[in-house]
């Protein structure tokens, strides 16, 4: 793509995404974790007969929740693996290690789990390992800490905490987004100041944020537009429910606004007024962070605010919704 006579230069930045993903884990799952606090490996028996570890909470054939749990073994046989010559932050192991796909003793599905390994030399289909517990556990599968060759085991640690019920599971994601030249434009315009939707061709369909190209017809949206930073709420939410890492006391407003000029309205908040006056076809402007505060995001935009102008008529916007 070329803005002008010069080629668009295009932006890439490291990303990275982390929260705590909380959920509850029901009887056989929990169970499990229990079972694993306590240097026991549980699995659940399948209408078939087979002890499936680890335990699903429903009948692979039947669909029918399961009940029965079998206790197995913490010993078993390499049915499957793979080296991991480059281990990654957070793995088992900060030196080069395997997974494996090891089926326990007792039971008839394989578990997968780093081996402790130093060597893919060290490896076979069909040696035999045993689990090597972490010396605190808390109800994890980490609580199994790796297998390793032989035959070690370790006695069962019986306490009187309660059961495992809640699960949760820190998830962190880190990564390198490059921007499309279009997207490029477009990031480099808010940090300018500037709101920069594109379009495949002169009187087309303007779409903002800009996209690669048109989903109707496959052409690169090319013909870049600056649009106001005023615009029309068609669809709303209030926010009425609390969460981890909220800026604002509820209950606040996300809304769609529709820019003047654009046919792709953009997700952001509705402030300065109360929650339950925002409608659509309500009249909004944008309020700016401080110019300090701007970079490549379209967080340089606080919130919109009303602009006590006349709603729009519901049939200038009815077909952007």
């Amino acid at each position: 793509m070329t803005q002008g006579n010069t080629a668009v230069e295009v932006l890439s930045a490291p990303l990275r995404v982390r929260f705590d993903y909380t959920r509850s884990v029901g009887p056989i799952i929990g169970a499990f974790l229990t079972g694993l606090r306590e240097r026991r490996i549980l699995g659940a028996r399948g209408s078939d007969g087979r002890i499936l570890v680890p335990p699903p909470e429903y009948d692979p054939h039947t669909s029918a929740a399961l009940a029965e749990l079998v206790e197995v073994a913490a010993t078993g046989t390499v049915t499957s693996w793979t080296w991991v010559s480059e281990p990654l932050p957070g793995q088992p192991f900060d030196r080069p290690f395997a997974w494996g796909l090891i089926q326990l003793d007792g039971a008839d599905t394989a578990l997968l789990h780093a081996l402790d390994v130093t060597d893919p030399g060290q490896l076979s289909t069909g040696m035999r390992v045993s689990a090597r517990w972490a010396d605190e556990r808390t109800g994890r599968i980490q609580d199994i800490a790796y297998f390793e060759p032989g035959e070690a085991t370790s006695p069962a640690d019986y306490s009187e905490q309660a059961p495992i019920t809640i699960l949760t599971t820190p998830v962190d994601l880190d990564y390198k987004h490059t921007a499309s030249p279009q997207e490029s434009v477009y990031l480099r315009g808010l940090a300018e100041g500037k709101l920069i939707g594109g379009r495949s061709e002169a009187g087309g369909r303007v779409y903002f944020p800009p996209r690669g190209a048109n989903p109707t017809d496959g052409k690169p949206t090319d013909d870049l537009v600056e649009l106001p930073d005023k615009g029309t709420v068609t669809t709303f939410c209030i926010v009425n429910v609390p969460f981890l890492g909220q800026r604002i006391k509820p209950p606040y407003v996300a809304a769609y606004v529709l820019l003047d000029g654009a046919d792709i309205p953009v997700l952001h908040l509705i402030l300065g007024c109360e929650a339950d006056e925002v409608r659509m076809g309500m009249q909004v402007e944008a309020v700016w962070k401080p110019r300090e505060e701007w970079g490549h995001t379209l967080a340089n935009i606080d919130h919109f605010r009303p602009t006590g102008e006349p709603d729009a008529p519901y049939e200038s916007y009815q077909h952007h919704l």
